[in-house]
């Protein structure tokens, strides 16, 4: 578009230079003032157009990157060797699907030995509670006996301590049957860590492969990625902005994206998040637009284009860009005045551009407007309007 306008204007400079000389050539060669190209009472040839009334818009495009709207990486708690991998690269994955296999050799093993350590456990239990029984019945019989005066105090005595010291070997069974069967938990839990799920939370619930970095028989660490699975159905375009647009938006602003994948076509975004500070090295915030992604055509990585309406006026004056002058460093119009022969200098206050036409916020400025032959005019000038008609801005 720059270049475009450097062009336009490069040919109306020339077009000027050529409508000069043939003026300056027509007229008197004694008129020095003639010569000079500028002032006196000889009439200039120009062009016009009309001034329109009309919407117009602040629209700004913005480079930037898709990302997966959600990711998660499948890692192994265990360390161990891979003897299967289920899925591989671009695979589809549902929430908790089993996605790899280690050796469980080791934790099978784990599992049989704590299963034998609850049995001891329980069955030590069970004693236990027998010779408690039977401790409970021997202070029972010495109870009675001392009763009829036949046992003395001292047996007696004996019998609760014993009642007492079975009750207490009774609950140190229970608790060694209570670690027992914590252990036995632990093993058969290792022993689910050998096989690797992805077990993601919210979204939805299918998501792809987008990176496997191990294969069957390597060695994996705890902790360590097997997989990165991405959610496609939905896509975060990134791109910064700077101060001059940071106020001009907000969160559910409408976008639209365009890819060199698909030219010429859009996709319909929406602003979901805004950061709250610049960074220090670039002076930019970075923003976040969703895409819809239904027919997962759009990847993450891809180079976008997103085109936004930073401002809209629904109704104001639009004139051509290049009826705009700059005199004495002041932006203005050669507004063509009633007669229709002469034109008015007025200064004006650019508003919102939007391809060849410029947003003006002045009233009273007329109808016309001359867009070429300008730079030979001055205020009150006479003019001739190029084949008696006015151009017409599309």
């Amino acid at each position: 578009m720059l270049l475009k306008r450097w062009i336009s204007l490069t040919l109306l400079l020339m077009i000027g230079a050529m409508l000069a000389w043939l003026i300056t050539q027509r007229l008197p060669e004694g008129d020095a003032q003639s010569k000079q190209g500028i002032g006196g009472d000889r009439t200039v040839p120009v062009e016009v157009a009309a001034i329109e009334r009309g919407p117009i818009e602040l629209r700004r495009t913005f480079t930037g990157t898709l990302d997966a709207h959600a990711e998660f990486v499948v890692a192994a708690k265990i360390g161990g060797r891979v003897e299967e991998m289920t899925v591989d690269l671009a695979d589809s994955v549902t929430r908790g699907q089993v996605v790899a296999r280690l050796d469980n050799a080791e934790y099978v093993l784990a599992v049989t030995q704590a299963e034998a350590d609850l049995a001891v456990a329980q069955a030590n239990l069970g004693e236990a509670r027998s010779q408690l029984t039977i401790a409970e019945r021997e202070l029972q019989r010495l109870d009675k006996l001392r009763e009829r005066g036949v046992s003395s105090e001292s047996q007696l005595d004996v019998a609760k301590a014993d009642q007492l010291a079975r009750q207490a070997h009774l609950e140190v069974t229970r608790a060694q049957v209570t670690r027992a069967q914590a252990a036995l938990e632990t093993a058969r839990i290792r022993l689910g860590y050998t096989e690797v799920s992805a077990d993601w939370t919210g979204g939805t619930d299918r998501r792809l492969v987008a990176e496997r970095y191990l294969d069957e028989g390597e060695t994996v660490a705890a902790n360590a990625p097997l997989l990165r699975i991405v959610e496609l159905d939905s896509l975060i375009g990134l791109f910064f902005v700077t101060e001059r647009d940071y106020a001009l938006l907000h969160t559910g602003q409408h976008a639209e994206l365009g890819t060199d994948s698909y030219p010429g076509e859009l996709f319909p975004g929406e602003i979901v998040r805004i950061a709250p500070v610049f960074r220090s090295s670039t002076r930019q915030a970075r923003v976040e637009v969703r895409v819809d992604n239904p027919e997962l055509r759009l990847k993450p990585g891809m180079f976008v284009r997103i085109s936004l309406v930073l401002e809209r006026v629904a109704e104001t004056r639009l004139v051509p860009e290049q009826a705009l002058v700059t005199r004495d460093g002041h932006s203005g119009l050669f507004v063509v005045a009633e007669d229709g022969s002469s034109v008015v200098w007025r200064e004006v206050t650019v508003g919102i551009r939007q391809g060849d036409r410029v947003q003006v916020s002045e009233e009273n400025l007329g109808d016309r407007v001359v867009i070429l032959g300008q730079q030979l005019l001055e205020d009150g000038s006479r003019i001739a309007i190029a084949g008696a008609a006015e151009a017409v801005v599309p």
